[in-house]
């Protein structure tokens, strides 16, 4: 545990807080300038993010903005803290990044406020900048730790080979993983994701996230990729990957998973390629409590795209506690009602509060918009905040944890 902040730090990083409101997003553009000079600190970052809208920079200056804000008060980032050192566990984040990331926001407060970042102001923020970096660099330090010593565990990279392919929907496929080495795999905890590096001719190297989309065993992972009409790994996938592929994978990460020894009613929701961490934990429910009562509610534009159909009913099938519906928002000609799909238009809160026991854990995963309607609308409903969990990838500027408190991560 890192040295408390100083009185005279926390007194100096408050004082920043008007001058981070104003150009907070011109320090972290600048920031990021200043890191990407350095291939091998930019190949840590998922590249799609830096895009012409700003949204990791705008990201990144909300962040900053709220712990100067809450500098006096962190106990409420502990769940940040946590999120934040999973992510960085799943891209193999180490110790040795972390000076880079200093120097580069103290370069960039100087550049952008002059004369106003005082020494005094700069090193109050390198301290408080290294209370933080020390506090996740330990929380990474205790994962990597566990995963090295669990059963199929390791560290760092490791290669798997793709053992299957399966087309899930005309946007949708399934890849089958499997070590390299022939050993065996960590159990995964269902929700959580895999990490990957990627080296590939015309876009360099990459790194991503993927959800295991299978129930945590021993021998293999499934990941479920929809193809991005600009996703240049998801396309490198759909294109390239065969069996025999060789792709290099981090051990699995996220604190978004399921509970399988809670009996509490549970609700899965899921929008279009968010149903991925649900097949997951649906799998896990079906093999180890298929009495536990489930509510699976899955959004999809219409049949072409919709991943997994006949998969999630034959799970309902082995299981009596579990039960389904299917919202199509724009079903095609193709799409029967009542056998396809359930019901026209979107999943909405109102739906999900009306359908379920009062007990009910949501697990919500989908496209912003979709999270920003599914757990504002549950929130906006009396859902308390701890019966509601979701996974939530890219940059926090829309983060649903916002509509319970400032973001701070």
């Amino acid at each position: 545990m890192p040295a408390p902040l100083s009185n005279r730090t926390i007194a100096l990083i408050k004082a920043t807080v008007p001058a981070l409101d104003q150009h907070g997003l011109a320090i972290t553009r600048r920031m990021y300038e200043l890191m990407f000079r350095n291939p091998a600190i930019a190949e840590l970052f998922n590249q799609s993010h830096q895009d012409a809208a700003g949204a990791q920079p705008k990201a990144l200056a909300g962040a900053v903005l709220a712990y100067a804000r809450h500098i006096d008060n962190l106990a409420p980032m502990a769940g940040a803290v946590e999120r934040i050192a999973q992510k960085h566990v799943a891209l193999n984040i180490l110790p040795e990044h972390y000076p880079h990331v200093a120097t580069a926001l103290l370069a960039a407060i100087g550049d952008v406020l002059g004369d106003a970042a005082s020494a005094e102001i700069l090193a109050a923020w390198g301290e408080a900048y290294w209370f933080l970096a020390e506090l996740l660099i330990g929380r990474e330090a205790a994962i990597y730790r566990d995963l090295a010593a669990a059963p199929g565990g390791w560290n760092g990279w490791r290669d798997f080979a793709v053992e299957e392919v399966v087309e899930e929907s005309s946007v949708i496929r399934s890849f089958t993983l499997v070590p390299a080495d022939g050993g065996t795999v960590v159990r995964h905890r269902p929700g959580q994701y895999l990490g990957f590096a990627f080296d590939l001719p015309g876009t360099g190297k990459q790194r991503r996230n993927y959800s295991i989309s299978c129930a945590p065993n021993d021998r293999a992972y499934r990941i479920s990729v929809k193809r991005e009409k600009m996703g240049r790994i998801s396309n490198w996938l759909h294109d390239h990957a065969v069996p025999g592929t060789i792709l290099r994978v981090a051990a699995p990460a996220g604190d978004f998973f399921l509970d399988p020894a809670s009996t509490a009613p549970v609700a899965l929701v899921s929008g279009g390629v968010g149903l991925t961490p649900m097949v997951s934990m649906l799998e896990t429910i079906v093999a180890a409590s298929p009495e536990r009562p489930t509510f699976w509610v899955h959004g999809a534009l219409n049949g072409r795209v919709h991943a997994m159909r006949e998969h999630v009913r034959a799970l309902e099938a082995r299981a009596p506690g579990v039960s389904t519906a299917t919202f199509y928002a724009e079903p095609a000609e193709e799409d029967r009602p009542g056998i396809d799909y359930d019901r026209e238009g979107l999943v909405t809160a109102a739906f999900l509060h009306a359908h379920v026991p009062a007990d009910t854990v949501f697990h919500v995963c989908g496209p912003k918009p979709f999270m920003r309607a599914v757990i504002g609308g549950l929130a906006g409903l009396g859902v308390p905040e701890e019966r509601l969990r979701f996974e939530f990838f890219g940059p926090a500027d829309e983060h649903p944890a916002a509509v319970f408190q400032t973001e701070t991560a």
